[in-house]
């Protein structure tokens, strides 16, 4: 679906503008070649079939009185669609756009990074908008893919295969993506992404976040790799004023913007753990291969089952896998119930990019335990979930 319209006769704007938007931003690009605007927006409704575009970009290359023009109506007729001028700007320009209702000025030549900041910046003002008037907005009826990864027991890699898993899925759906740490009291989310978020959850589950999800976003902490966090409180006290609802609706938000909440939890099954199994569509459940840890993983497989809290969609991965611990795969099926779908092996690698707070899928050096975080991160993304529907269940091996 077409989030962007863009009317100009520059193909070289044009093309910042694809750069800008594709594979980062969700929606595509309805390009208008020509420099004649339409005379109302219903024109430019239109071309989508009807549906109103988040975000008009006018120019470069078209009559500064026609689109000053345009944005006067959009302005007053259809203020839940931001419209961006593209053209060189000066501070007469600046007063004309703002009196018309324009949300930003752009140059030219405008780099596509850049770029998408600012049209990021204006579909979240969009959405603000609409949700104000009670317009629905784009994509309204599509809730992202939440998936929480849980481990009845610490120590297992819960917040390393977490983290790998949304910096992997970040490649796939770039700034559509978001991380967060339940473990509330210590929590290693921001140690293990290496940051120094600002905000925090308790930020996040805030009464001014509750009500604005423009407000929830603020609070987030972008990465490098292309994906957003919500990290622990620093004090571990905050976390006694989180309730299992705030953590509900925070997560319910999130999937209304996000393509992946990806939901790193803390060991056993608190309160708060339970809430966001409530809301999770997939669960990732890690294990190491001792025998008090498949144990505990089998009891609480049991306990959610007899509760009903189990996600629909399950997955069972061995971390730090080693063919010499004592166990097979086949002893951890038998004792869960449940097949085995990923195993990790245990890699020096991983550890030493685990104390870097770079997680391995984040660089290019490859290795088995590297390649099999990549076999996790494929059952989340639509072909590999394809894959994996046309194939049974194949046991996998511990080297």
């Amino acid at each position: 679906m077409s989030r962007f319209v863009l009317i100009t006769p520059s193909p070289d704007f044009a093309e910042r503008m694809r750069a800008a938007v594709d594979g980062a931003l969700p929606g595509g690009v309805h390009t208008v070649a020509t420099a004649e605007l339409p005379e109302q927006p219903e024109q430019i409704f239109e071309l989508l079939g009807g549906v109103r575009p988040s975000v008009v970009v006018l120019g470069p290359g078209v009559a500064l009185e026609g689109a000053l023009r345009l944005a006067t109506v959009f302005d007053v007729r259809f203020p839940d669609v931001s419209v961006l001028l593209a053209a060189e700007p000066d501070a007469e320009l600046m007063l004309q756009a703002m009196r018309a209702g324009i949300r930003d000025v752009v140059s030219a030549n405008v780099e596509p990074e850049q770029l998408r900041v600012i049209l990021q910046r204006s579909v979240q003002t969009s959405e603000g908008r609409r949700r104000e008037a009670g317009v629905p907005a784009l994509g309204d009826d599509h809730r992202g893919r939440v998936i929480g990864v849980f481990s009845p027991k610490g120590g297992v890699g819960k917040t390393t295969l977490a983290t790998n898993i949304a910096v992997g899925l970040g490649k796939v759906s770039p700034m559509n993506v978001v991380i967060v740490d339940l473990d509330l009291q210590f929590g290693d989310v921001a140690s293990g992404l290496d940051l120094d978020p600002e905000h925090t959850v308790t930020d996040g589950v805030s009464r001014a976040a509750a009500q604005d999800s423009l407000v929830l976003k603020a609070f987030l902490t972008l990465h490098p790799a292309g994906i957003y966090a919500l990290c622990a409180p620093r004090d571990p006290v905050e976390a006694d004023h989180i309730t299992p609802e705030q953590v509900a609706r925070l997560i319910r938000q999130l999937a209304d913007q996000f393509e992946y909440v990806i939901v790193d939890t803390a060991p056993g099954l608190g309160e708060c753990t339970l809430s966001a199994l409530e809301e999770c569509t997939d669960g990732v459940w890690v294990t190491g291969m001792d025998v008090p840890g498949v144990r505990g993983l089998r009891s609480s497989l049991d306990v959610l089952g007899r509760l009903g809290l189990l996600p629909e969609t399950r997955h069972l991965v061995i971390n730090m896998a080693d063919s010499k611990a004592g166990l097979s795969v086949r002893d951890v099926e038998a004792t869960v119930g449940v097949p085995v779908d990923v195993s990790v092996p245990r890699s020096r690698w991983v550890s030493y990019s685990t104390n870097r707070g770079i997680p391995v899928l984040q660089s290019t050096r490859r290795d088995k335990a590297t390649t099999a975080l990549g076999d996790v991160v494929d059952r989340f993304t639509p072909d590999g979930a394809a894959k994996a529907r046309r194939r049974v269940h194949r046991r996998v091996v511990v080297s």
